[in-house]
């Protein structure tokens, strides 16, 4: 997993580099936004780690540069701004996740691990797998142009399975992120999930496209069985 870190306190950026390379991460750090957007254009990454308060152009600009250009890696903001109208805007702007400032690393690490696991994230408003069509704005399913009710549940599960079209997610995965905490030893709560959606998605159309991954988990595309 390679990182880019935007920080131009270097004591700062000297702790979280030193902290991630003995996590076997590779990191590249600059120290503000137009070398960022340099590293950003010659460079492919699976996280930015991103200051506010850099020299120049402002963090907040270099988020937009960035959702500009690429709308799937994560972005962590990691500031001393704590204000709630600060947070609101730069997750307006397309951060993923915000950390004020001081931090321990150990709390840094689990948001990276987080983010990493999560993957790229799709921010288009409609995703499509085959004649299956989801609207995240309007809250819709439909498949071969035919309206699908399903309920909040079953739409989150939907649309985590469509924004990873062809991964396989475990079972794990997709309680952490469809009902956002841990349910040790109710791991069968996605499997009962999976039947209903199934039902309504592919009972009555092909190609069938949920598939399962015996022992790993679900994963939904053309090749679903």
């Amino acid at each position: 997993m390679r990182i880019l870190l935007v920080e131009d306190e270097e004591k700062v950026s000297r702790f979280i580099v030193r902290g991630l390379k003995a996590e076997t991460y590779a990191v590249d750090t600059v120290a503000d936004s137009k070398a960022g957007q340099e590293f950003l254009s010659s460079y492919s990454y699976d996280l930015v780690i991103l200051d506010l308060n850099l020299p120049g152009l402002s963090g907040t600009d270099l988020l937009q540069h960035i959702r500009r250009k690429n709308t799937t890696v994560p972005v962590l903001i990691l500031t001393a701004r704590d204000s709630v109208a600060d947070k609101v805007r730069n997750f307006e702007c397309g951060a993923d996740d915000y950390l004020t400032k001081p931090f321990s690393f150990a709390e840094l690490l689990v948001r990276i691990k987080a983010l990493l696991r999560r993957g790229p994230v799709d921010r288009s408003s409609v995703l499509r797998v085959s004649d299956l069509e989801l609207d995240r704005v309007a809250h819709q399913v439909r498949r071969h142009e035919k309206a699908i009710d399903l309920t909040s549940k079953e739409f989150s599960l939907l649309e985590y399975l469509m924004v990873n079209t062809g991964r396989v997610l475990s079972r794990t995965m997709i309680i952490e992120h469809v009902w956002d905490q841990s349910f040790e030893g109710l791991t069968n709560i996605v499997d009962v999930y999976i039947r209903q959606l199934r039902k309504k998605i592919d009972e009555s159309h092909e190609p069938k496209l949920i598939r399962t991954v015996r022992g790993v988990g679900y994963s939904i595309g053309l090749n679903g069985a």
